[in-house]
């Protein structure tokens, strides 16, 4: 048997120590800690990567503090529209939703895609429908109302520009969440959950649910996870991009990590960060922005939990 271990984000973007009170800060931490402890639970117990993935990100997608699930962002029209996607490692088998509101687990919506459906990918109507077939669980909209995110929106509409979730002292923060593992058999899982952009236009798609953009999982290199400007980590096919250079220039993690993360998304302007694992169980959390909220835990080793670059 392998050492199992798991890695989670909650966003990325401009997070500075001087703009953050200790008592916040003492939030986000705990809020991390919960979220990683409970896919680290499944794991003691021999459990599924898969299922640590999913129970991790739940645990961040209930948790108002995060843009994904009951903390998403508004959209223009004053919508929760949630992405989400989730990924197998051992036999690529994969699922995704976009669009989709309501959902009060999107993360899970996106694994029945993938187990209870032919499909890969739903959005909108659709995904909606598919839903309501498996019994999904749907929750009113005052569920997902969180008064600081209304505020966001209305700052965001007087300028009429779509903007990256920002708190009210105008912090940027990408608030994707997402998880990523390797389980006691040496499979890799990963998933990958949010709510979008503040004030973004009806329809309009980021890499969260995009396979081999924002999430990706293959027993032959590693388990990704994104979180950032999204239209940049599609361009980029960030992800995959790792993937392929550890399977096809024999990198390791960290190298190809580096490669994509530090210098082809910054020569395009992308900024943001992701977690990964690999089939060893090395672990990077690398990001090109003034922070990352991000937390990992190996078999037999102490927990680590960060937001700053220091």
């Amino acid at each position: 048997m392998r050492k199992f271990a798991i890695a989670i984000h909650g966003g990325a973007g401009t997070i500075l120590r001087s703009s953050m009170s200790a008592e916040r800060e003492l939030t986000y931490r705990k809020a991390l800690e919960e979220a990683i402890l409970a896919g680290e639970a499944v794991l003691m117990k021999n459990g599924r990567s898969i299922d640590a993935v999913e129970a991790a990100i739940v645990s961040l997608e209930d948790n108002p503090l995060f843009n994904a699930g009951k903390g998403s962002v508004f959209t223009h029209d004053g919508k929760n529209e949630m992405d989400a996607s989730i990924m197998n490692g051992k036999d690529l088998m994969a699922g995704a939703v976009a669009g989709v509101q309501n959902i009060k687990n999107p993360i899970r919506l996106a694994r029945a895609v993938m187990e209870k459906s032919e499909h890969v990918f739903m959005a909108g109507l659709g995904a909606q429908e598919f839903a309501k077939k498996i019994n999904a669980e749907f929750m009113p909209d005052d569920y997902f109302f969180v008064q600081h995110r209304f505020d966001q929106l209305q700052e965001a509409k007087k300028s009429d520009t779509m903007v990256l979730d920002h708190t009210v002292d105008k912090e940027k923060k990408f608030g994707t969440v997402g998880a990523v593992a390797i389980d006691a058999h040496g499979n890799l899982a990963a998933g990958t959950s949010t709510g979008g952009m503040t004030n973004k236009k009806h329809g309009r798609v980021g890499d969260t649910p995009i396979i081999g953009s924002g999430t990706y999982a293959n027993n032959k290199t590693c388990a990704i996870s994104c979180t950032g400007h999204g239209e940049f980590f599609i361009r980029s096919v960030v992800a995959y991009d790792i993937s392929c250079l550890m399977e096809y220039k024999g990198l390791t993690l960290k190298k190809a990590c580096d490669i994509v993360v530090m210098d082809k998304l910054v020569k395009i302007g992308g900024e943001g960060g992701l977690i990964a694992i690999d089939a060893k169980g090395n672990i990077e959390l690398p990001y090109n922005s003034e922070g990352m909220y991000r937390a990992s835990k190996k078999q037999d080793e102490e927990l680590y939990i960060g937001i700053y670059k220091d």
